[in-house]
C-alpha cells in the first residue's frame, strides 16, 4: 500500500464515527474517557465483545452481523488495516461496531472490570521464538489483563492456524486450573464447533485452508462463575 494511500485512510479514520484513537499518553494518564463508559457509546447495555489484532476487521463485522444483540470493538494498532473494517460496517449500517486504535498490551487501561462479555483472538501472531514469549497474546500477563475486564462468566476464544499455539495456550490452561469449555484442534474435519467459528473465514484464513493448514479453536473462562 503507498504512502498516499495510507495517510488518505488516516484522514478518514478521524472522520469515521466508529473509529476511536487514544492518544497513548491519554490512556496510561487513566483519562481515557471510555474506559466503563462504553454502554453510552452504543447507547444501550448490550454485552459487549472485543477482537484483538483485528485486522481489516473481518471477524468483527463477521460477529456483529451474526448478534445484532451484542456490541462489538475490533482493536488493532495498524490503522490503515482498520480503516477496512471501519468503513465497511458504516456502509452496512452496523451500529453494534467500533474500532479501537491502540496496543492490546492497554487494554486494562481502556476497559473497566467486568465491563466486557467475550474476547476473541483470531489468528495472532504466534511469537514462536521464547524470547518472543511476552508478545503472545496468551500468556500468563495478557491471561491477567483478560481476566481484569472480563464480567465473571465471560470467556475467551482463540482462533488460530498455530498448532503451536493452540498447544502452547492449552497447556497454560490447564497448568493454572483454568476452565477449558471447548478444543478443537482441526475445526473444520471434527464436528461441533459453534457457528461462529465454522461460519466466518477470514482473506487469510481461506488462504491458510488452501495450503492445507489446520484451523484450532478454543473457548475457555478465566473466572468462575
Amino acid at each position: 500500500m503507498g504512502s498516499k494511500n495510507k495517510l488518505k485512510r488516516f484522514r478518514e479514520n478521524e472522520t469515521f464515527q466508529n473509529v476511536i484513537q487514544p492518544l497513548r499518553e491519554e490512556v496510561l494518564s487513566g483519562n481515557f474517557s471510555l474506559k466503563g463508559e462504553w454502554a453510552k457509546f452504543f447507547g444501550n447495555t448490550n454485552p459487549i465483545v472485543i477482537e484483538l489484532g483485528c485486522g481489516k476487521g473481518e471477524y468483527t463485522i463477521g460477529l456483529a452481523s451474526l448478534y445484532p444483540d451484542k456490541n462489538f470493538i475490533g482493536i488493532d494498532i495498524k490503522g490503515a488495516r482498520l480503516w477496512r473494517g471501519a468503513k465497511t460496517a458504516l456502509e452496512n449500517e452496523q451500529k453494534n461496531v467500533a474500532f479501537l486504535r491502540t496496543q492490546i498490551s492497554l487494554i486494562d487501561q481502556l476497559f473497566a472490570s467486568g465491563e466486557v462479555s467475550e474476547i476473541w483472538i483470531t489468528f495472532p501472531d504466534p511469537q514462536i521464538k521464547y524470547k518472543r514469549t511476552k508478545h503472545r497474546l496468551t500468556n500468563r500477563d495478557f491471561l491477567e489483563k483478560y481476566r481484569e475486564i472480563l464480567k465473571e462468566n465471560g470467556t475467551v476464544h482463540l482462533k488460530t492456524d498455530s498448532e503451536f499455539m493452540h498447544g502452547y495456550t492449552l497447556g497454560l490452561l490447564q497448568g493454572l486450573g483454568l476452565e477449558i469449555l471447548y478444543a478443537n484442534h482441526d475445526v473444520y474435519k471434527n464436528e461441533g464447533s459453534p457457528m461462529e467459528v465454522l461460519g466466518i473465514q477470514t482473506f487469510y484464513e481461506n488462504q491458510y485452508l488452501e495450503k492445507g493448514k489446520p484451523i484450532t479453536y478454543l473457548k475457555f473462562r478465566i473466572k468462575s462463575v
